[in-house]
């Protein structure tokens, strides 16, 4: 019972679809889980695979048309943001949830001082005058490592690494009690990358917030988690803890991701990646998504969608193979 009142995020058989004239893309497939209070959810899993439609749709941000919640419940606090109007979602956005979109370049506005831009969301949730809400920005400026003086420049005057420092102060100036991450740090070189999370990660400390960090790269869940949803074509496929799902990964797929990376004990080994594509989202098969580059796939994968099995503790897995009595896939455990 006590771990249900820590659960601060509760997304319930969610489905979202975008519905064109021709054709409907399945973005979104009956997706559940959960994230607790303080605690990061890695959502990890290929471009496409419905990650970034799974976190507007916290926001209540899906674009209608052609975007169409057509189930599930995603419970905030207790309070489903479903069900809010958009003058209710205006307050929650950016004060109880926010975001940090993928791209620091496009996310500021070029023509307003970044001062300016922070302490906006200060006058909107904290009722601030201006002159207090930029004195705010510029402490905000400082926590994540700027001089507050700066406050008075423009984005172009701003490396890409600065930038998305500066798209964090906005996020966290009013103290969100979640933040999404959607791939925070792609268009950063790796220095730079190091710097940013290793920022998040001591402001999520500090603050105590939960936090969803959308990524595609294993190293970056391993380094910042908690907790691991993988997500293939819409679903997830696997999720629990960061230790049950680098320790002991269940799911073919998750298995393809480990054995794609490269091998630092030995360096002339070569990769092995995952064969073929992620199937059109518009097309996608009645059985399992992934059977098509399953190694261990048989003729009942291709026809029937596989439920979930759970294996103790939090780890949940999709795969009909596990029907089959003593199946398990082969990899080198990776002890964390």
């Amino acid at each position: 019972m006590d771990k249900e009142k820590n659960i601060l995020l509760d997304i319930d058989h969610l489905t979202v679809n975008y519905e064109l004239e021709d054709e409907t893309v399945e973005a979104v497939r009956d997706v559940s889980f959960k994230v607790e209070k303080g605690k990061t959810l890695g959502l990890v899993g290929e471009t496409g695979a419905g990650k970034t439609t799974t976190a507007l749709a916290i926001l209540n941000l899906i674009p209608d048309p052609p975007g169409v919640i057509k189930g599930g419940k995603i419970m905030l606090d207790g309070e489903n943001v479903l069900e809010k109007s958009m003058k209710e979602m205006t307050h929650i956005r950016g004060k109880e949830v926010s975001m940090i979109f993928q791209d620091p370049m496009t996310s500021l506005n070029p023509v307003f001082t970044v001062g300016d831009q922070i302490a906006e969301a200060l006058m909107i949730h904290e009722n601030l005058d201006k002159g207090a809400a930029f004195k705010k920005a510029q402490e905000m400026l400082e926590i994540v490592g700027i001089p507050g003086e700066r406050a008075h420049e423009y984005p172009h005057q701003f490396s890409g690494g600065m930038k998305q420092r500066v798209v964090i102060a906005i996020a966290l100036a009013c103290n969100p009690q979640l933040l999404i991450a959607d791939e925070p740090t792609t268009a950063l070189d790796v220095t730079i990358q190091a710097q940013v999370l290793d920022l998040m990660k001591e402001l999520k400390k500090k603050y105590g917030m939960a936090m969803i960090l959308i990524t595609h790269d294993l190293g970056i869940i391993a380094e910042t988690c908690d907790d691991v949803a993988v997500m293939y074509a819409g679903q997830i496929i696997e999720r629990g803890s960061l230790e049950e799902i680098f320790n002991t990964a269940r799911h073919p797929y998750t298995e393809g991701l480990f054995n794609s990376l490269p091998n630092i004990a030995d360096r002339k080994e070569r990769l092995k990646p995952i064969p073929g594509l992620m199937p059109d989202p518009t097309k996608l098969p009645k059985g399992c998504a992934f059977a098509p580059r399953c190694p261990y796939a048989k003729d009942s994968c291709i026809d029937k969608m596989p439920e979930e099995i759970h294996f103790g503790g939090t780890h949940y897995c999709r795969c009909s193979r596990y029907e089959d009595p003593g199946f398990r896939i082969e990899r080198e455990d990776i002890q964390l």
